[in-house]
């Protein structure tokens, strides 16, 4: 299907047939960070991406842009784009990037993101002329150890007016302790050079865990990050919705249940003992909000159904809000989805997405955990 036509050439979707035209623009255009054939094939099959490629009369492709989605939130990226040498000041940069975001819009993306090295500066101009602006940097980004800038554009029609608060992201190290790593970037959010060392990651998570889960180690109890929260000298407090032992659906053996409830109980008292305030509601988008005005980190308990199609539980933290998207880093990045770190980092969900996807379980088990400097 053509997007555009300007009389010379058109933009279309990339089909199979496309793909050993799409490898020689990518061989003509980079030396390092390329994509392969197995690459092009999986993103022209899947709906989590958009390729566009640039033609002139006579099948002849100029140029290429991809762009790929991230399940579960309102965040598109533009992965790639490449023009051929000879092809270059026609014109089809902006086409391609111009068609690119109106698909990703029509799909209730709300902002696109990428990245550009940070030296390239004829780029980094093309991007700024259409719309993108500067909001971070990642250090040592591609093969060549080059830094990158991370630049983002508003793609949806409702002006930006978000609340940011500055929170370092921690990838988590472990299967298992996304719980810590969350909470790691909640404290270091409150206080500059906190230690967000894996020892310390490692230090919380057998401070908070429930021992077993569905199946393998246990992830973290609220209560026990928010106890390890109070014992390095930060004020914290739980939300639950429920005033019953946690994570026992999917828990088959008695044994495993009757000791995760006695972890459960034994975190009660300790909060009781230490007066930590303790909620049996849910945090709504509304408090959150209020929270993150506040000054306070506050970090959530997911369920991953909505970003990898799997039911876990999962602990984000929120970095932001606007009118219409919270903004949380993940601490997991999925190498199998071709993620990487800077997908993982003020990733913009819809409040009433976010809504559905903090309730895990059958029970619907909303938690979170306020955290705040005394």
């Amino acid at each position: 299907m053509s997007n555009t036509n300007s009389g010379q050439w058109i933009i279309r979707e990339a089909t199979p047939a496309d793909i050993d035209q799409l490898l020689a623009i990518e061989n003509a255009c980079f030396t390092n960070d390329k994509l392969s054939r197995r690459s092009f094939r999986r993103h022209i099959q899947s709906e989590l991406a958009d390729i566009f490629v640039a033609e002139m009369a006579g099948n002849e492709l100029l140029a290429y842009g991809l762009v790929l989605k991230q399940r579960g939130t309102r965040l598109a990226r533009l992965y790639s784009l490449a023009v051929l040498p000879s092809a270059r000041g026609l014109g089809l940069a902006k086409a391609l990037m111009q068609s690119l975001e109106s698909a990703a819009s029509n799909d209730e993306r709300h902002y696109m993101r990428l990245e550009v090295a940070k030296n390239n500066h004829h780029a980094i101009k093309i991007y700024e002329a259409a719309g993108y602006s500067i909001f971070g940097e990642y250090l040592d980004y591609y093969e060549d150890h080059s830094d990158a800038l991370r630049m983002q554009k508003r793609i949806r029609t409702m002006p930006a007016n978000a609340e940011q608060r500055f929170t370092p992201w921690v990838r988590q190290r472990t299967e298992f302790t996304c719980g810590p790593a969350a909470l790691l970037m909640a404290m270091a959010s409150l206080e500059q050079d906190f230690d967000v060392s894996l020892a310390h990651e490692i230090d919380i998570w057998r401070e908070a865990t429930t021992v077993y889960m569905t199946s393998g180690l246990g992830g973290c109890h609220p209560m026990g990050l928010a106890l390890a929260v109070a014992r390095r000298g930060f004020h914290s407090e739980v939300w639950l919705n429920n005033d019953q032992p946690l994570f026992l659906d999917g828990v088959r053996s008695e044994h495993k249940k009757e000791i995760m409830t006695t972890v459960h109980d034994h975190f009660v008292s300790q909060c009781q003992v230490q007066q930590l305030p303790l909620h049996y509601q849910p945090l709504t988008v509304a408090d959150i909000e209020q929270y993150l005005r506040n000054d306070c980190a506050v970090i959530i308990l997911v369920s991953t159904y909505r970003l990898d199609g799997k039911k876990s539980p999962h602990w984000v933290v929120v970095t932001g809000a606007d009118e219409s998207c919270l903004f949380v880093h993940d601490p997991h990045v999925d190498e199998k989805e071709q993620q990487a770190a800077i997908d993982c980092q003020a990733i913009p969900i819809a409040k009433e997405d976010f809504d559905k996807m903090a309730a895990f379980g059958v029970q619907r088990l909303r938690a979170a955990i306020v955290v705040s400097a005394k």
